[in-house]
């Protein structure tokens, strides 16, 4: 096993959508792929709002059990990207509104569907994941291996958005998405970009003075 540190996480706050394999009802035991948006939730698993009436709810109503991939090939180059396979199970979350303002944050245009009252959110628990990422770089991991350090709170998160976004919004037009003991997830120009930080944030401080230096980056 050859990964580069936290590659796993990083890549699940960089790509934005992912394909869901579920467990066929109907022909019964097939997989059933399907591709759809998804958010890292504190705990930088995939969270997925879908209709109760598509067939992937049905499948996960019968049997939990998933895969997801996740994928980040900018160039089109998919064998040279990186990608993420995910082992666990889905199960539906009710929609507080600390969980729906987080997702909407990273997909904005949901609101709608939000609105609707037939959509459901769902978020996987990992068990195991494979990580490729090039030539040699690869490996399985336990989905407990993905972050041992405890998440951080909805609170802190709330703050720091609210601090350090309004500067990177006056800085360089940049929004802050999210906040990670490992990173943060912006977007410009309606792409999302995940900046790593160089090394996990343990507490207020360091976590602020990563964000320093994400402020200087993107303040052109």
């Amino acid at each position: 096993m050859n990964i580069p540190a936290h590659a796993p996480l990083h890549l699940l706050h960089t790509a934005t959508v992912g394909t869901l394999a579920t467990h066929a009802r109907q022909p019964e035991g097939f997989p059933y792929p399907s591709v759809l948006p998804f958010a890292p939730d504190a705990r930088h698993r995939p969270t997925i709002l879908v209709s109760r009436l598509a067939e992937h709810t049905h499948n996960l109503h019968t049997d939990p059990r998933a895969g997801f991939l996740a994928v980040d090939a900018p160039d089109g180059d998919v064998l040279g990207g990186q990608r993420v396979t995910l082992l666990g199970r889905f199960e539906p979350v009710g929609s507080s509104p600390e969980l729906a303002r987080r997702y909407l944050r990273y997909h904005p245009d949901a609101e709608r569907y939000l609105m609707l009252g037939d959509f459901t959110f769902w978020i996987m628990e990992v068990e195991r994941l494979r990580y490729i990422g090039g030539f040699g770089a690869m490996g399985w991991l336990d989905g407990a291996e993905l972050d041992p350090l405890p998440p951080l709170a909805v609170s802190e998160e709330d703050a720091l958005i609210a601090e350090f976004g309004r500067r990177l919004s006056g800085a360089g037009g940049v929004e802050l998405l999210g906040v990670d003991r490992y990173g943060a997830d912006l977007k410009r120009n309606g792409v999302r970009h995940r900046f790593a930080f160089d090394g996990a944030r343990s507490d207020t401080g360091t976590l602020h003075a990563a964000l320093e230096v994400c402020i200087e980056r993107h303040a052109d």
